[in-house]
């Protein structure tokens, strides 16, 4: 298993390479997952549990007071603060010249600020293609797509045949790909492809949410293959301190990878 700082120096795309950096340097694979409505309360609680993560994933189409300048400034303003990434989850999920248009244009304009966004694979490798020329239109700063291969929610329809077509797909651009939203580890090492493992649905406390949310923990998906676990209301759910909550994510996150490194 080749540690998080050697990924850095070796990956094919410079956004990986920044994000494994990172990790190594604040010691850190946790990213948090920040479902909030209001600008004000979304910048709040990121100041407050910056240094504790590598990365940010937010759903900016629900912030209902969103404007370029008062929410995506200051945003990107507080990623430069405490060295962290910003991963817009869109799912992109339709024909190459629709998600183009949805990537680079109208009020959230995503490929101008975030690092990392992802897509479905339904509609095919057009849509890597799409969303790779929007971000080359939109600005000289290196943008990374994640594929949706698995999801944690029940029932989802994202395994087997997909999961297998998704990772096809992802194939399709070695530098643009930087890997998937997964539960496990995708493969591809052996045609040289170091996909990034990201996994939604990570408790250290909660089983699951009434609305089909699943949850394991930090331990049992480190050891599938995750390299970075996402977390949510795990940090600031149910009056929790964002702030502890974080530190305890961050170190049980690294030490997982720890004990699965020196394995």
């Amino acid at each position: 298993m080749a540690s998080y700082a050697e990924r850095a120096q070796s990956h094919n795309s410079s956004v990986a390479r920044r994000l494994f950096s990172i990790m190594e340097a604040k010691k850190t694979n946790l990213c948090a997952s920040l479902d909030i409505t209001n600008t004000a309360e979304l910048l709040s609680i990121l100041d407050k549990i910056g240094p504790y993560i590598c990365l940010v994933k937010t759903h900016i189409d629900i912030i209902s007071d969103f404007t370029y300048e008062g929410t995506i400034i200051p945003l990107k303003e507080l990623a430069k603060k405490h060295n962290f990434l910003i991963f817009e989850d869109r799912k992109f999920a339709d024909i190459g010249n629709t998600v183009k248009n949805q990537y680079k244009s109208g009020v959230f304009r995503i490929a101008s600020w975030a690092d990392i966004t992802n897509a479905h694979g339904v509609t095919g490798a057009g849509i890597v293609s799409g969303l790779k020329q929007a971000a080359q239109e939109t600005t000289d700063e290196p943008r990374g797509l994640l594929m949706l291969a698995e999801l944690s929610s029940k029932g989802s329809l994202a395994y087997g045949e997909y999961t297998e077509k998704t990772v096809e797909i992802a194939k399709s651009d070695k530098e643009f790909v930087i890997g998937f939203i997964a539960q496990k580890d995708m493969g591809g090492k052996d045609e040289g492809f170091d996909w990034i493992i990201m996994t939604p649905g990570v408790g250290l406390d909660d089983k699951g949410d009434a609305l089909g949310q699943q949850y394991r923990t930090v331990d049992e998906v480190i050891k599938t293959g995750t390299d970075i676990i996402i977390v949510g209301r795990g940090l600031y759910g149910q009056g929790r301190d964002p702030i502890e909550q974080s530190i305890r994510y961050q170190k049980a996150g690294w030490d997982a990878y720890l004990q699965k490194l020196n394995n």
